[in-house]
């Protein structure tokens, strides 16, 4: 059975997180992605495949290398989903602000 990931449980992962923060400078091979991690090579690479599976990160042989990198365009998808919820805060803080001003004016 094949198994469908999505990138939010990509990213849910905090392993996943700092390996899309230490390639987003820079295109890594898995040893040099694996020296910042207190755990396996095979920890890492499973981490590793399971952000290309969802498109995160993608793959680019150099020689006899592979290199890590990161995939933008996924990245915006998290941001524009984010985004809706972005504007959700910044109308409940307006509205707070409101409130507070009207509360500090009745005050006077």
């Amino acid at each position: 059975m094949e198994v469908r990931r999505d990138i939010f449980q990509a990213i849910a992962d905090p392993t996943r997180r700092s390996i899309i923060a230490l390639i987003a400078l820079q295109a890594m091979t898995p040893n040099a992605i694996a020296e910042n991690f207190n755990t396996t090579r095979q920890a890492v690479s499973k981490h590793l495949r399971i952000l290309t599976e969802c498109e995160l990160v993608k793959q680019e042989q150099k020689g006899r290398e592979i290199y890590y990198s990161l995939e933008i365009d996924k990245m915006k998808e998290i941001d524009k989903w984010l985004e809706q919820f972005k504007m959700i805060w910044e109308t409940k803080f307006n509205q707070l602000d409101n409130l507070l001003a009207t509360i500090k004016n009745q005050k006077k």
